[in-house]
Parts: structure tokens; C-alpha cells; sequence
């Protein structure tokens, strides 16, 4: 029982997992021509961005609402609230949409663009950015899959990235309760080359002017603005998601361990865990 194309399109934006803005789609190999609506929620231990972390942890809780056209276009919003912090309200709302697309039995990708708005008191490492345009294509080798994922970050921050996943999907081919659910597990090894001037961005915002005294050049997005402007690795991490799914909606529990590399500035990145805990329902 291969998981429904619209399944994974809510996969794709939920902030769960914000390695990359689109987070990488569990199973598209089943295309379901159907107008829908997805919604989605979910707790972390902690808001990832391109492999970086803030100064502290920041646990959160997000929800996402997903519309999804039989014609592959799609259009979302999600809302961010850091957990622990009376203030602000709303940490992060986002907008956005996009195309889905099929090239062949195994070949298949996105095209999105999403607009971040923060609270001005809002202190996640995600908040250096404003805008992204996403283009993730994607080949089922059989064995695995592969991902590549390129992003442009354009606004108060201007970075490229490039994301490369490799995954192998699994669903058990035994129900728990009856049959109509079963259990998937989809472990990944990522890794992500890019800029990061948005950390010198965040270290600027946020006042943390001594430990960004390293970084700090009077045009922050310029050549000169020495480690943050070079394109270099920054993050390797594995992840296993396991899902308990049924026709209309999925439980999700996954653990990712992440490993920084080439941090500058502020952040002083360390190896870390983090626990995510989603639930989605899409309605047709």
C-alpha cells in the first residue's frame, strides 16, 4: 500500500523537519488526481535550518493547512510557536505554493517558492530569512531514492544551499488493527553544502556582537564577508521516521542525529538530537 502523492505533499512543507525549507516526501510512487485539503501538526525538540541551531534550544509547535489541485499546483500556510516563551504569541506564519510533477514512473519533483514572516521578538535561527525558492527533484533507484534539493534565500539574508538525500522506504505488508493501516519506516542519510551569510544576519539581529565580531563586515551579503560567503559543507545527519498511517491520516514519530560543520559565528553548533512528533489528516 504505497503512500498517496498528497500525503507527501504535506510532507513536503511541513516544518517538522527544517533541515531545508520542503522537507523530503516519504513515497510518491501512487499519484492521486484528487482535490484536497491537508492539515497537519507537530512538536520538536528543537528549530533546525539548514543544519544550523540558535544559542539555545528552541522547542516548538507548528501547524500547517495544505490544499492540493488535482492538476499537480498546491498552496500552503503553516504557523510556528516556540514553546516555553510567553512571548511572542506566533513566532514564525508562512505562505506559499508550487508544482508537483511527474517525469517518469521513478522521476519525480517540486518547484515552490515560500514567504517567511517572523515576530519582530522572535529569536529562532530561521528568522535571518525572509524568502526561498525551492527546486527538488527526485529518482527511485529501486534500492533507494535519491533527492537533490536546491535553494535560494533572497530578503534580509542572500544564501544558496544544496541538499542531497538519500532514503530507502519501507511499509510493512501486515496490518495492526485491521486492514486498512499499516506501519512505514523511511530512514535517510543528508547531507548540505551552502552559504550561511544568514547567520551572520541572525548574530546582527540578535545583538550578539562579541561572538559575531569574527564575521562581522560592514556588507554582510559581500565576497569579503569571509567564511559565511563561501559555498562549503555545513551539516551531515541520518534520520528515522516511523509512521503508523491509515487511509485518511498518519502518526509520525522520528529521530534525526545532526553533525554541524564549518560554524561561524555565534552559533557554536554541536552534534544534537532531535525528536519530532507529527500528526496529519487530509481530507478529499
Amino acid at each position: 500500500m504505497a503512500k498517496p502523492a498528497l500525503f507527501a505533499s504535506l510532507q513536503t512543507r511541513l516544518v517538522a523537519d527544517t533541515d531545508t525549507v520542503a522537507k523530503a516526501a516519504a513515497d510518491t510512487n501512487v499519484i492521486v488526481r484528487k482535490n484536497s485539503l491537508s492539515a497537519g501538526i507537530n512538536y520538536g525538540s528543537d528549530a533546525l535550518f539548514f543544519g544550523r541551531t540558535g544559542p539555545k534550544k528552541y522547542p516548538f509547535l507548528a501547524a500547517d493547512l495544505v490544499v492540493n489541485y488535482k492538476s499537480g499546483f498546491f498552496i500552503y500556510g503553516s504557523a510556528l510557536k516556540v514553546l516555553g516563551y510567553e512571548v511572542p504569541l506566533v513566532d514564525e506564519i508562512d505562505v506559499g505554493g508550487g508544482y508537483f510533477y511527474r517525469l517518469s514512473k521513478n522521476f519525480t519533483g517540486t518547484l515552490s517558492y515560500t514567504r517567511f514572516i517572523f515576530n519582530n521578538k522572535s529569536a529562532i535561527i530561521k528568522s535571518a530569512s525572509s524568502n526561498d525558492i525551492n527546486f527538488k527533484n527526485s529518482y527511485d533507484w529501486g534500492f533507494a531514492k535519491t533527492s537533490l534539493v536546491a535553494d535560494y534565500l533572497f530578503g534580509k539574508s542572500y544564501d544558496v544551499f544544496t541538499t542531497i538525500s538519500n532514503s530507502k522506504y519501507w511499509e510493512s505488508s501486515w496490518s495492526i488493527f485491521d486492514d486498512q493501516d499499516y506501519l512505514s519506516i523511511n530512514p535517510s542519510f543528508n547531507f548540505i553544502l551552502g552559504t550561511q551569510n544568514f547567520v551572520q544576519r541572525y548574530s546582527i539581529d540578535h545583538k550578539y556582537q562579541l561572538e559575531a565580531d569574527n564575521i562581522y563586515v560592514r556588507n554582510e551579503n559581500a565576497t569579503g564577508a569571509r567564511a559565511n560567503a563561501k559555498f562549503t559543507m555545513l551539516n551531515y545527519s541520518f534520520k528515522i521516521p516511523v509512521s503508523y498511517n491509515r487511509p485518511h491520516y498518519t502518526l509520525e514519530f522520528s529521530y534525526k542525529y545532526s553533525i554541524p560543520v564549518n560554524v561561524e559565528g555565534a552559533l557554536l553548533n554541536r552534534r544534537e538530537s532531535f525528536y519530532n512528533l507529527t500528526f496529519y489528516y487530509v481530507f478529499y
